[in-house]
């Protein structure tokens, strides 16, 4: 698969800071995979997904080094809002997405800036409507509706625009856990039925880890591991030196690894999990 996203040597500074938001970035980012980005508060991790999206430095000032290339054009090449029908973002805080009165019209605002037909647009609202299950909301307005409400409309807005490219910034990090696990298996489906590139900026891990292929690991502005998501967390004291606190079931493991004569990789959910354990109380059994 072609690479849709090249980023090389790049580093960004806002004005009026001491030091670069991003140092020295190389990263590479495969048509159609799934990446987590994790990270401390103040790691980089927003500016990552701003400068991808054209927004740093579209709408920000700074002093940038590098280049950024999203398929195969650097980012300050696109013309005005070029960009961002190939990018989408989906912002931790969703009200700052709302501009219409209605969930529906909120969904239809995009599609109907970028001058596709009243059939195109009837057909995308139809589709992200059941995606995200938003049907019985389509009336309500969007700021009456609860967090997780708020999120999935603001995720099925980006979604019914088909950008290429999907950003999500830290998109659970004010939802319960219900409210999270529905974010999460909307892009399952995405995952199994379209072939976006899917860019996760996460602080709830267990969700994360059995959907990203990838993981990269932010910290004071640098990319300091990237790795296939078993691999990734392989490395787990190096994660805890960093103050990442893997998923319990692969903390759980690691700890075992430490106490006893258990040398495989840790597993990445509860179901893995539970079959590695009765695999240890047979082989206790049988010892």
């Amino acid at each position: 698969m072609s690479n849709v996203i090249e980023i090389k040597d790049y580093s960004w500074k806002y004005l009026n800071t001491s030091t670069p938001a991003l140092e020295n970035i190389n990263l590479t980012i495969e048509e159609g995979s799934f990446v987590g980005v994790i990270g401390p508060n103040g790691s980089g991790k927003t500016t990552l997904a701003y400068s991808i999206d054209g927004l740093i430095p579209g709408q920000y000032n700074g002093i940038k080094k590098g280049t950024v290339n999203v398929f195969g054009k650097e980012v300050e090449d696109y013309g005005r809002g070029e960009l961002q029908h190939l990018v989408g973002v989906v912002f931790s805080d969703p009200e700052a997405q709302f501009t219409a009165m209605t969930v529906e019209d909120e969904l239809v605002f995009g599609m109907e800036n970028i001058g596709l037909s009243i059939p195109e647009i009837q057909e995308r609202l139809d589709w992200v409507t059941e995606l995200t299950d938003l049907g019985p909301l389509l009336e309500k307005p969007p700021y009456e509706i609860s967090g997780g409400q708020k999120q999935r409309v603001a995720l099925a807005a980006v979604l019914a625009m088909r950008p290429k490219v999907l950003i999500l910034d830290e998109p659970t990090s004010m939802l319960d856990p219900m409210s999270r696990q529905r974010i999460f298996d909307v892009l399952v489906r995405l995952k199994a039925e379209e072939n976006s590139t899917i860019i996760v900026i996460e602080h709830s891990l267990e969700h994360l880890v059995r959907l990203a292929e990838r993981m990269i690991l932010m910290s004071d502005g640098s990319l300091v591991l990237d790795d296939s998501t078993r691999n990734f967390f392989r490395q787990t004291d190096f994660l805890l030196e960093k103050n990442v606190s893997p998923p319990g079931v692969i903390g759980f493991f690691h700890e075992l690894s430490r106490i006893a004569d258990y040398q495989k990789d840790p597993p990445l959910d509860v179901e893995e999990a539970h079959a590695r354990l009765q695999e240890i109380l047979q082989r206790g059994n049988e010892g």
